[in-house]
């Protein structure tokens, strides 16, 4: 990819003036930025959301600066000075300084390339001053010959995808986590709470409301290690590809250099791919990882409608559980509190499942040797991570953890269901237990006393098949261990 070159000709007090391949522009004296970030901003008024409000993004392309720098030091191809400024000012940036100089939007025509020169300016001026000399003083450092040396937006930018992505997904994993625990802790709970299953909203067999709760656990720990599996895939990197995968303009030792010091720069186990040709236009990880997060979101979504299903009322609904009141319900229905906590969860989820769609089409959209809509994946993936991470913390923290059961009314529900004689198909046959069942929902009569009429077992039998806790625990538990809670 074809970088702009930029130099200063002239300042004032209140500007300095740059120019590139198009012409010269008047830059702000204390902007960090310089002409070609200026250019950005006025091409990509998209989101109104700048990549510095991406903290881990501008980390990691700190970092891959840091790590080209220090290995150009190392090769000879920067002088000790420059390289050592470099690095002095990628430091400062990932310990949070200069971010707000990161003002170009986030969803940019490019494939990136005005990100990596933003990058590339903010980190130019701040080592200009480190080594004692004005911002946009570019002959004694410059941004593309210096800071962009050995590299092209093209490995830099998608390395830095990478390890933003990674680090805002072990944030996602640890709010996931959080979930499953809290989840868990109710199923310790609510273990001895006999209720109805039910299939296709309708009456099934007992189970106990701690076998309906762990089940959220392993759905969200199995969810966890998907994730997991997905993330590993982003630890392969192309830096060193340079434009299209051919290492062109990097010098020989380079690319494992630079890997070496971004590993050590980031403590994460970098490998460079095989194929890097292959790699620099591939976005297939990208779509893997997405299409785990819609799977969360899926999950995420199920459960949400179960714990509404199972609120719901509270006096002509299920009513099997009371979900924490955190807001009033209504500005008309006095005294109603709505399940809000679940609800925002569940539109969070609608948003993943369609932002999966966004992810996709962009990684399809890619032509021969690179893909140029990386922005898009970028902010697209992170909203869904961020937004996720959110709603696993918020459901935990404000939902989960406050539950309640109405043990009575759950008990009740078993010993009046018809579901009940489910237990009876190897005793009495599917035919007789399905004539009891008939008789029992058309007068409301009960399933032992139905049996007991016609003779079809003897009183004792009966009530030992037809204890509601025996038949709960007869079913396949789940693969969660309740007791000490490891999966």
């Amino acid at each position: 990819m074809a970088e702009t070159c930029c130099a200063t000709t002239d300042r004032s007090d209140t500007h300095r003036v740059e120019h590139d391949l198009l012409g010269e522009r008047e830059v702000p004296s204390d902007a960090y930025w310089g002409i070609h970030t200026l250019r950005a901003t006025e091409n990509f008024p998209v989101t109104g959301t700048t990549i510095g409000a991406y903290p881990h993004l501008i980390d990691a392309l700190a970092a891959v600066k840091e790590a080209a720098a220090s290995a150009n030091g190392e090769l000879g191809i920067l002088d000790t000075r420059r390289a050592e400024a470099i690095v002095g000012a990628c430091k400062e940036i990932r310990m949070g300084h200069l971010h707000d100089q990161f003002v170009v939007d986030v969803i940019q025509g490019g494939a990136g390339t005005s990100t990596n020169m933003n990058a590339n300016e903010v980190i130019a001026n701040r080592a200009l001053e480190l080594l004692g000399h004005s911002k946009g003083e570019y002959h004694h450092l410059h941004p593309n010959e210096d800071v962009n040396c050995s590299q092209s937006t093209n490995d830099a930018y998608p390395t830095a995808v990478n390890l933003a992505t990674i680090a805002a997904a072990e944030g996602l994993l640890d709010a996931m986590s959080v979930l499953a625990e809290t989840f868990a802790v109710k199923a310790v709970a609510f273990r001895g709470m006999l209720k109805m299953g039910r299939t296709q909203l309708q009456d099934a067999v007992p189970m106990t409301l701690g076998q309906e709760f762990s089940t959220y656990t392993v759905m969200l720990e199995e969810d966890r290690g998907r994730l997991i599996e997905a993330v590993a895939l982003l630890y392969e990197i192309n830096l060193g590809a340079t434009a299209i995968g051919t290492g062109l303009t990097a010098p020989p030792g380079y690319t494992e250099a630079a890997r070496e010091h971004l590993s050590r720069i980031t403590g994460r186990p970098l490998v460079t791919a095989a194929n890097l040709v292959e790699a620099t236009q591939d976005c297939g990880a990208f779509v893997h990882l997405s299409g785990v997060l819609k799977r969360i979101a899926v999950k995420l979504s199920k459960i949400c409608n179960d714990l509404r299903l199972l609120s719901s009322g509270p006096r002509a609904g299920l009513g099997e559980i009371n979900l924490p009141p955190v807001q009033a319900g209504s500005s008309i229905m006095p005294g109603k509190v709505n399940p809000v906590i679940p609800e925002v969860v569940n539109q969070v989820a609608f948003e993943v499942i369609g932002n999966d769609i966004a992810v996709t089409m962009a990684a399809e959209a890619g032509q021969l040797q690179l893909n140029a809509f990386e922005p898009l994946i970028l902010h697209t993936l992170n909203k869904s991570i961020a937004h996720l991470d959110s709603a696993c913390r918020l459901l935990a923290g404000r939902c989960v953890s406050g539950i309640t059961a109405n043990e009575g009314s759950m008990r009740a529900a078993v010993e009046n269901s018809i579901g009940l004689v489910t237990a009876l198909n190897p005793h009495i046959g599917y035919a007789a237990a399905t004539d009891i069942a008939r008789e029992s929902l058309d007068t409301g009569r009960g399933v032992a006393e139905l049996v007991l009429e016609r003779g079809l077992l003897p009183a004792e039998r009966l009530a030992v098949l037809l204890r509601p806790e025996d038949i709960a625990a007869e079913l396949p538990g789940p693969r969660y261990q309740m007791d000490g809670m490891d999966h």
